[in-house]
């Protein structure tokens, strides 16, 4: 079991919300844009998506 995290690059403002609020560093930034590289450390908090500005991120259970 485990989450699938994706970011919308086209919607991602590159705020970095989600890389400063994720407790366990599922995000970098790359390109000015947000990438889940770390994926398998989510914990599926969706802490990421209330902080959102662009509304790009989707978490789901695997």
């Amino acid at each position: 079991m485990g989450y699938q995290v994706t970011v919308d690059v086209d919607k991602c403002i590159g705020c970095e919300q989600c890389v400063n609020v994720c407790p366990t560093g599922v995000y970098e930034m790359k390109d000015d844009k947000s990438d889940p590289v770390n994926e398998d450390e989510c914990l599926g908090c969706e802490s990421c998506i209330e902080v959102c500005e662009g509304h790009c991120i989707t978490v789901e259970e695997r």
